[in-house]
């Protein structure tokens, strides 16, 4: 039986990296993020009372309806085991730990400054393609388009609110935390504690080579280079492209550095 695990978290924090590493075990299939999430939030909402059909739906068609998506998004996989990929995950704990009682997530997450850095320098970088991220918009400053994707329905914000939501709430234990700077300094203490986290066996994968590309979507979206991955698994340490000011702002964001402040039962690697 095809098992079903979750990858979520914070934007331009690994979770593509995570994915390319993952589908060199031809046990698993991964990629970047899918439609699944939006469509369970439709879904979920057709079958809400403000239809006037949901008088013929209870709690158990609505969770066998919805597993069915599950199903029919991922018939034809011949994979052993599928991890899905959606930033929106960490914010469906609760109905995920329901319909699927032995699936875990795992949440990429990054320093917030480098987050930001991160997409600003893809803006940067590709000056002469206003990006979706902003709605195609080519005005604007770096502190604009900070406020704009740190806010609660920004790029950045709304995950990290779910991210919250997720490390704090009663499925915590289904949850692993997993830091782009490990990853990409250790990236074999990463995966294993990954494999041992979802209880599958230890595969040995390759750090010196890793590749995955999605050109044509990245460049539909205007912005080039927004889930490609090559190269070797390496940390790079970089200048930010971020004012100092902005970056100060930023900085004390990052929860699951503290001690004090990870809760208990909650797994950070």
């Amino acid at each position: 039986m095809t098992a079903l695990h979750f990858i979520s978290g914070l934007p331009r924090s690994g979770s593509t990296l995570l994915a390319a590493l993952l589908r060199q075990n031809p046990r698993f299939e991964a990629g970047m993020s899918s439609p699944l999430a939006g469509l369970f939030d439709a879904l979920l909402a057709q079958m809400s009372a403000r239809n006037e059909f949901s008088v013929f739906l209870d709690d158990t068609k609505r969770r066998r309806i919805l597993r069915g998506l599950f199903d029919a998004y991922y018939a034809d996989a011949t994979a052993e085991v599928i991890v899905d990929t959606n930033r929106s995950w960490c914010a469906r704990m609760a109905a995920l730990a329901q319909l699927f009682p032995e699936a875990r997530v795992i949440a990429c997450v990054r320093e917030l400054p480098w987050v930001i850095d991160s997409i600003e320098r893809l803006v940067q970088r590709n000056v002469f393609s206003p990006s979706s991220i902003f709605n195609y918009s080519p005005g604007g400053t770096v502190y604009t388009r900070a406020s704009q994707v740190a806010g609660q329905d920004g790029m950045v914000g709304g995950p990290y609110d779910a991210l919250k939501q997720a490390c704090y709430g009663a499925q915590r234990d289904r949850l692993l935390v997993v830091q782009y700077e490990t990853l990409t300094a250790e990236p074999a203490k990463v995966m294993h504690a990954i494999y041992e986290f979802i209880g599958e066996p230890a595969f040995e994968h390759n750090f010196t080579h890793v590749d995955y590309d999605v050109t044509e979507f990245d460049e539909r979206a205007g912005t080039p280079g927004l889930h490609s991955v090559n190269g070797e698994v390496k940390a790079e340490p970089r200048e930010t492209v971020l004012p100092p000011d902005l970056f100060d702002r930023f900085v004390h964001d990052a929860f699951w550095r503290d001690p004090d402040r990870v809760p208990d039962g909650l797994r950070v690697v």
